[in-house]
Formats: C-alpha cells, structure tokens, sequence
C-alpha cells in the first residue's frame, strides 16, 4: 500500500454500548464497515449512518455512537494522497464526514458491497486494495500539490515552525499559511499540533496499555512545557482529560495499540 495509505481492520465486541471519539489526526480515514453502519453524530445534533465513510482532516473529535459490536476496515490516508484517490484536495473534504460513495461514486458502493459480502479478513481486504488501485489509476493524470507545500507539509508535521518553515521554501508566513490552507484545510500551525497530538495520544495509550501510564514523562516527550499544557492540548483536542479517555477507551477494549492489517488479524477502533 506503500507509505500514503495503512489500513486495520478492527473487531470490538462484548463492550457496554457507548460512545467512541473519533480524535483528531495528520491524516484521512476512511472506514468501510462490515454488518451494520458506522453510527456518528453530526455537528447539528443529529445522527449520521454510513455503510463507508470518508472524514477529512478536522481539529475537533467527532462522536461515533456504538452498540457494544463493530467491525470493518479503517483506512487512514497520508493528505498528500487524497488527490490521486478521490481526485481532489484534502482542504474538500476538511471538517467534514461524508457517505464515501458521494466522493468516489458506484465504486464507493462496490467497495461496501464486496467488503460485507466477504467470508475473511483476506477477502476484504483484497476487495479493499483493488478498489484503492482502481482509484488511484482514475486520478493517475491529476493534479498534484506543489513541491514548496509537501515540504511544507512533512516539516510541520515533525515540529517546524511556520516562520522557519516560511523561510526555508522561501515564502512569507502568510504566504505559506494560504498555500498550506487551500491544500489541507487546516492552517499549518493546526497541522503541527494534531500531529503532535496524535503521536502523543498513541503513547498514552500504549504506555497506559503497559501499566505504566506517566503524563508527566510522556509531556516532556514530547514537547510539552509540562503536564498542565498536555493536559489543556489533550482536553481541548479530545473534549475530555487524558485519563478520562484512558479509562473509557484504552482500559474500555475501544483503543489499543496500531497494527497494519496487511496479517488481517483484528484491531481495536484506532480513528
């Protein structure tokens, strides 16, 4: 699948019913379920079901509602690659969580219907993988961003600051907070902390999955002033404290540690 696009696949099953946060990420997902839809709520209050659905980059968790039992494949794409899938920029799909066939059309409701149609892990998967190369040789042709913004972009996702970040590709700071903009959809200083974020919350939970669970050694990891500003990131990027979601969420079976699923052995929820 090469380095743009990881896909796991995921079996949660004997949880309380609840509430699963989809938490903000350097990257697409994109998650085909297997069985019964993926349940969100929607920014209005309402409810969403989707059989496939695809969320661009969003600097707030989203909200999926579960039963206790889901399963499917989540797929999470690098954003420099949504054009060669879906044919348009990562800043389209900013913010938003949509039914994947309203982006990729009939192949959209192909994928689904072949993942749950499928008797293995293997089968969908293969279903998965040849509709991805399906797409990327639809979009083969197309535009792709400028040099000055995938380094942009690789910089600031491992800690550059925007004016060194300016300097280097030789822009203004505003300059390249549009550039950056128009591309992702997120200014450049959001990209930098959802991406620390990320990583940050993966060590949490790997850390509290070993019983070892230190924030304050995990804030000075990771660039953090102290633990009181990891925990105003963390709140303010999740909606809830760090060990509020460690013990819903990483001791509640939802979130673990992240397997590629190319040995399709199960996963928890990782969004």
């Amino acid at each position: 699948m090469g380095r743009s696009v990881t896909r796991h696949v995921y079996d949660v099953r004997d949880t309380p019913p609840g509430i699963h946060r989809a938490l903000p990420s350097p990257f697409l997902t994109f998650v085909v379920t297997v069985d019964a839809p993926l349940r969100m709520v929607l920014p209005d209050g309402g409810r969403g079901d989707f059989r496939a659905c695809l969320a661009g980059l969003h600097d707030t968790p989203g909200t999926i509602v579960h039963p206790g039992h889901q399963r499917g494949i989540q797929v999470s794409v690098h954003p420099l690659a949504a054009r060669a899938l879906f044919g348009l920029p990562a800043a389209a799909l900013a913010g938003h969580s949509l039914e994947a066939a309203a982006v990729i059309g009939r192949i959209g409701e192909e994928l689904c219907d072949r993942v749950d149609a499928g008797a293995t892990w293997s089968t969908r998967l293969a279903a998965l993988d040849d509709v991805l190369a399906r797409l990327r040789r639809t979009h083969d042709d197309g535009r792709r961003a400028g040099d000055e913004v995938r380094y942009a972009w690789a910089r600031v996702h491992d800690g550059g600051s925007v004016r060194d970040v300016a300097g280097e590709v030789g822009w203004s700071p505003d300059h390249l907070s549009r550039r950056f903009t128009a591309e992702f959809g997120v200014r450049p200083s959001v990209a930098g902390r959802m991406a620390r974020f990320h990583r940050t919350r993966h060590e949490i939970a790997r850390r509290a999955g070993l019983g070892r669970l230190d924030l304050a050694g995990v804030a000075a990891d990771h660039g953090y002033a102290d633990q009181a500003h990891l925990a105003r990131e963390f709140r303010a990027l999740a909606g809830c404290s760090a060990t509020r979601w460690v013990a819903e969420e990483v001791h509640g079976g939802l979130v673990g540690s992240v397997q590629d699923a190319g040995d399709a052995r199960p996963s928890p929820l990782t969004a």
